[in-house]
């Protein structure tokens, strides 16, 4: 028997607007504290530079305006989810390695770009929450309030990745992070479907996934259980299994449960 088609998770309009405006903002109150010498240093993301990292980030801020802009799909109804996002970003990264090498060439002053960029976010922000309102991704149709969620995870994943690169934090909003652990975990049951082991990233999520025998009451016998951070970093391929459970970050029991290793990263 396939596994049942997993209820799509809800994501509140009011609040995916506040984290994403918390988020750009403690992004902005980062880089403009950033000196200009952490520019030419490594992003960790192959080829980039922090400098690449920033006009990257800008540019994925300004998605969200330019998609408005665009005339309106003609399909009747979303042909894209989240999880479709998330599993096709694949698909997209020469792309927007290509988009983002030539916007960093583009921009004399990072942090201009930044502030023009959550200017331009700021202002369509609340028709980026709608529900009943179509955007035109590459992907094919998509609903206006799951693409404003998509910023929310870039703005999160590339948030930490300016930390890591520069040593100086970048704040994360706690309602923007619980929204990226979300989607991330809702991307891993979509990818590898089942209900063997649960995945537990508290306080934010847990799903289950991975088809086997089917775990009804109790303890389940498969379980991953790692903190929000780790778990955002090994879905997105910055650490790997190895070495989260080498720290004792990630936890695992089950004889199912280290399969899970060959379903990471969801997204890259």
């Amino acid at each position: 028997m396939p596994p049942a088609r997993r209820k799509p998770r809800v994501h509140q309009a009011e609040r995916v607007r506040d984290a994403l405006l918390a988020q750009v903002e403690f992004l902005r109150l980062a880089v403009r504290e950033l000196p200009d010498g952490q520019l030419t240093r490594p992003s960790g993301l192959a080829g980039w530079d922090v400098r690449v990292l920033l006009a990257h980030l800008a540019e994925e801020m300004d998605a969200l305006p330019r998609l408005l802009a665009r005339p309106a799909p003609t399909a009747a109804r979303a042909e894209v989810d989240l999880d479709r996002w998330v599993l096709g970003t694949r698909d997209l990264a020469a792309d927007l390695d290509r988009d983002s090498r030539e916007a960093a060439g583009r921009q004399d002053d990072h942090r201009a770009a930044i502030d023009g960029a959550a200017e331009e976010l700021d202002a369509v922000v609340e028709t980026g929450v709608r529900e009943d309102l179509l955007v035109p991704h590459r992907f094919g149709a998509m609903r206006a309030l799951d693409f404003t969620v998509t910023r929310v995870v870039e703005l999160v994943v590339h948030s930490d990745d300016l930390t890591r690169a520069t040593g100086t934090p970048v704040r994360l909003d706690r309602q923007a992070l619980a929204i990226t652990v979300r989607v991330l975990a809702d991307a891993l049951a979509a990818k590898a479907p089942g209900a063997s082991t649960e995945v537990r990233v508290p306080p934010f999520a847990a799903v289950q996934c991975l088809a086997g025998p089917r775990h009804t009451r109790g303890t389940p016998p498969n379980v991953v259980e790692s903190d929000p951070i780790t778990w955002l970093r090994l879905a997105t391929g910055r650490t790997d299994w190895a070495a989260a459970t080498a720290t004792g970050r990630l936890r695992a029991s089950g004889e199912r449960a280290a399969v899970l290793a060959d379903e990471l990263p969801v997204l890259v």
